[in-house]
């Protein structure tokens, strides 16, 4: 019964027969479910303050203990009356909130060597059962006090705690602005749109570009020139360039576009 042994220790010039050993124990257990004694006697006195000790006088009458205690939480406030009827002790506890009555008859010697009053080590005997009795009889009909919840750690999302580098520089951005979307070039809905870019960051003009069209292509760089079709320097360095014929050496044969249909001379074709 860790916790009595001082509150014995304290008490033990009051004990004096072996039903004041027992009323401490009774008491301790009381103080465990979450109990504070007010004060001795039926009526509450001035100042007085919820406290884990017994009050001043609770030993005076040997023959009925009386004692008030309240709830942590306030929702209990019981009236214990500890009767003395030859060798046993019968508990009447009632719980003025709710008006519930419990009673709890314990035989005196069950629970006190009373040889041993001086030692705490060898007064008490059978405390399990006396904390059973306790907690059967009194404190489950009566209701025992609502634990206050614990503080727990606030959980943070994995994914957030993945991403967040305290030495990271994020990018900034104007107030009022966002990042411009860069929709994939072969997206149906990009066509058209880097005609409206007028910075050429994006794809999808109406311009057919090999050169920037989004796909892997040779080193092609027309500033430099194409053989037999522009000299070197006729298109600036990163301009935009719509190619007026085929990249790379010219096709072996005529140009078809170069002979006449048939009949061409025929003025009613």
């Amino acid at each position: 019964m860790a916790g009595l042994e001082p509150l014995y220790a304290w008490a033990r010039a009051a004990v004096s027969r072996p039903q004041d050993a027992l009323v401490c124990g009774i008491h301790w257990e009381l103080v465990r479910h979450g109990y504070r004694c007010l004060g001795a006697g039926d009526q509450p006195g001035p100042d007085e303050r919820k406290s884990e000790l017994l009050p001043a006088g609770w030993e005076t009458n040997k023959e009925v203990y009386t004692l008030r205690y309240k709830s942590t939480d306030d929702a209990h406030e019981l009236l214990l009356k500890a009767i003395m009827v030859e060798d046993s002790m019968i508990l009447n506890v009632m719980d003025r909130s709710s008006q519930k009555v419990a009673d709890v008859t314990l035989a005196v010697a069950d629970y006190i060597n009373p040889e041993h009053l001086d030692d705490f080590h060898k007064v008490y005997k059978n405390t399990e059962d006396l904390r059973t009795r306790i907690a059967s009889g009194i404190i489950a009909p009566l209701g025992a006090p609502a634990e206050k919840p614990k503080n727990e750690p606030e959980k943070k999302d994995p994914d957030l705690l993945r991403d967040h580098d305290p030495l990271r520089v994020h990018p900034r951005q104007p107030a009022g602005t966002r990042a411009p979307s860069r929709p994939s070039p072969l997206s149906p809905f990009a066509v058209g749109g880097e005609d409206l870019d007028p910075f050429g960051g994006q794809s999808g003009g109406m311009i057919v570009d090999p050169l920037r069209s989004g796909f892997p292509q040779p080193g092609i760089d027309p500033s430099s020139g194409i053989p037999g079709r522009l000299p070197p320097g006729a298109v600036p360095p990163g301009a935009r360039f719509d190619p007026f014929g085929p990249i790379g050496p010219s096709r072996s044969g005529p140009d078809p576009d170069h002979l006449p249909p048939p009949g061409y001379d025929d003025m009613f074709m």
